[in-house]
């Protein structure tokens, strides 16, 4: 924590939950990044408590269950490094943009959205925690305007083979569709494309959950 600055005991429950995870991954975090974490958990906290944007109810759960679990989705996907873009497709309040905005501050994140008030969430956390390279944007990721990137993510938008397809004219030439799953999820059935699919898996620190993922590349034309 900050030298000097007062905090409440969830805050610092909620840092503690965070260093010990983040300390568990490769990559590490600076003062500021743990911060904007801790400040991140907090806003939806603060939010969640008058409209219904997470299932998580106490601080130091959306710690484990959003913010850590982006972090290990992260550490398991090392192109991360080098992309210059990502898109977060149904984002809903932010997840899993936010947290790898701030852990890859390099990174231009734009947070797809059709839900209006998760949108004004995600616009106040990139006012309140200067997140400069956080591109809220309202709509259906159909609907919306296409910017094709380096990366693109969609975490609990709607069945695995859809969310394929709707991928797939937001990534670049060469660029990543990412796509969580639970751990015992069956690899996606995609039979209007012949695009391998490659299997990754990682653990969430703290909680122990084992997730995977289903990668493809779009290949440069």
């Amino acid at each position: 924590m900050k030298d000097g600055e007062s905090r409440g005991d969830d805050e610092i429950a909620v840092f503690r939950v965070l260093d010990d995870g983040l300390r568990q991954l490769p990559a590490a975090t600076t003062p500021l990044q743990s911060e904007q974490l801790t400040d991140l958990v907090m806003l939806l906290h603060a939010w969640a408590e008058r409209i219904n944007l997470t299932a998580h109810r106490t601080p130091t759960r959306i710690a484990e269950r959003l913010v850590l679990d982006a972090a290990a989705l992260g550490a398991a996907v090392p192109e991360l490094r080098t992309a210059g873009t990502l898109v977060d497709l149904g984002s809903g309040a932010g997840f899993p943009g936010l947290p790898l905005a701030i852990l890859h501050p390099h990174l231009e994140v734009r947070l797809i959205e059709s839900r209006q008030k998760r949108h004004h969430f995600q616009r106040e956390v990139r006012r309140r925690l200067a997140l400069s390279n956080v591109l809220p944007n309202l709509g259906r990721s159909d609907r919306v305007e296409i910017f094709p990137s380096d990366l693109v993510v969609a975490q609990a938008m709607t069945q695995p083979e859809e969310a394929l397809r709707l991928m797939l004219p937001w990534t670049r030439e060469g660029g990543l569709m990412i796509l969580p799953a639970s751990e015992g999820a069956e690899i996606p059935d995609w039979p209007d494309h012949d695009l391998p699919i490659e299997p990754r898996e990682y653990r969430v620190p703290g909680s122990g959950i084992r997730r995977r993922l289903w990668l493809v590349r779009r290949p440069a034309e």
